[in-house]
Parts: C-alpha cells; sequence; structure tokens
C-alpha cells in the first residue's frame, strides 16, 4: 500500500482531484466505483468544478454505486445514490445510463445483488473507497471474506450508528447491499480516503493488524495498486503503513 499524507484537508482534497482528473483524462472510459459519505465531498466538489470548467469529462465514463442501504425510502436523504447524486452526479456531464444503481427494493434482493455483480466485469479501472471506524470498507463488515461477492449485507451496529446521521434522525438502516471483497479488489487501482482525528485509530489497527476478515480494509494490502490518502490528522506523524506478519 503506497501512502499520500497531506498536512491539510483542502492540500488532501486538491491532490486527490488533481489525480482523478489525470486518471479520466488518459482513460475517458473509466468504469469506477465510487463511495458515499462525507470524506469524499471536497473531492467531487473539485472534480465537478473540473468538469464546468471543461478539464475533464465523464461523458464517456461509467460509474458503479459502491454501496446501499436497505428498508429505506427510496428518496431518503441518507440514501447512497441520493448522496452520490447530490454530491457528484447531478454536477457532472455523465450520461444517465452510464450511472449504476443498485437496487434494494427489488421483490428478491439476493437476486438483485447477483444481478449487479454481472456488471462489474470487465474490472473496474477505479475504486475508490473510504474506511469505517471498525474497518469496513464498502458494506463488507468485519467477518467478511477475502472471496466475498456483491450480497446483501447486515450491518454492524457501529455502522448503524453512524448512518444515522445522514438520514437526520428519521431512518435507521440495518441492511444493504454492497460491492463485495473479490470485485473491489479485482479493480486495477484502488484509492483509500481517510480524513480527520476520528480515523486514526482505525489507520492505527491497519498498521498493525494482519491481513484478514476481522480488518476488511486490511485486504488492501495485498492489492498491486493501493494508495491511501490521507490528512495529517487521520495519519499522525506516521511516514509509511506496514501490514503486521
Amino acid at each position: 500500500m503506497m501512502i499520500a499524507r497531506f498536512p491539510t484537508i483542502d492540500e488532501w482534497a486538491d491532490h486527490v482531484a488533481d489525480q482523478f482528473v489525470a486518471l479520466l483524462n488518459a482513460k475517458p472510459n473509466a468504469r469506477l466505483c465510487l463511495p458515499t459519505g462525507n470524506t469524499p465531498l471536497p473531492v467531487y466538489e473539485r472534480v465537478a468544478a473540473a468538469v464546468r470548467d471543461r478539464r475533464v469529462s465523464f461523458c464517456e465514463a461509467e460509474v458503479f454505486l459502491l454501496d446501499e442501504f436497505g428498508g429505506v425510502p427510496a428518496d431518503a436523504a441518507g440514501r447512497c445514490d441520493v448522496m452520490l447524486r447530490r454530491g457528484l452526479i447531478d454536477h457532472v456531464d455523465l450520461p444517465e445510463d452510464r450511472y449504476h444503481r443498485i437496487d434494494t427494493h427489488a421483490g428478491d434482493v439476493d437476486a438483485s445483488a447477483r444481478a449487479y455483480d454481472a456488471r462489474l466485469h470487465p474490472a473496474f479501472d477505479l475504486t475508490i473507497l473510504g474506511i469505517g471506524a471498525n474497518g469496513h470498507i464498502g458494506m463488507n463488515e468485519p467477518g467478511a471474506p477475502v472471496d466475498s461477492p456483491t450480497r446483501r449485507v447486515d450491518l454492524a451496529q457501529e455502522t448503524m450508528d453512524g448512518a444515522e446521521r445522514y438520514f437526520g434522525g428519521t431512518h435507521r438502516p440495518t441492511w444493504g447491499i454492497t460491492v463485495g471483497v473479490k470485485p473491489l479488489l479485482a479493480s486495477r487501482e484502488v484509492w483509500l480516503l481517510a480524513t480527520g482525528v476520528s480515523k486514526a485509530p482505525v489507520l492505527q489497527r491497519l498498521a498493525t493488524e494482519p491481513v484478514g476478515p476481522p480488518l476488511p480494509a486490511s485486504y488492501l494490502h495485498v492489492h498491486p495498486n493501493c494508495t491511501l490518502f490521507a490528512d495529517a490528522a487521520a495519519l499522525p506523524g506516521r511516514a509509511t503503513l506496514e501490514v503486521a506478519t
């Protein structure tokens, strides 16, 4: 895992956005798997500005939603689709048919997950991930095996607690559908984003715990082209991040 550490969130967001724009300019038809939440928002704002300034275009790209909450209304403010639209999709020139959402309202949720998994080929050119306080990536919670496919998952207590803020207290999702560890690791390139002092403990775990199901983010240590982009608050005083053996 390569490390890119920045003194401030602004410098971090500027760099990640510049890298995003460069990748999309180099491969306009890139297949992108993108997350939601608060961490990537400063990056998305800068990427959207680059589209407005005609420095980059999404017109040939494909965007796949990383995960989605189940059991909440389709228009709920905290749904991942709604958040990604609000933060990025509605501000760029991505054709509607090139944005791929996850259907958690289907009658057969397991079939919906399998159908989404079947669309994840060829592999993503770039997957961007956040990291949960318990080490989850996407909704791949602790215990997720390395070969897990896209599937329905029950959310960990920490994830349910954290999700409530996205819904303004109106909903508390208990399950979701997530792109599995297997297709995430198949991505040609993976970026792990972490900012703020609240992420420092889990990054410390990432530095000291062995690769395995208790810490799903640890699987990224075995990916051949993964970069951790962090600010100084999330990664204080650390120049390298080595996995324990």
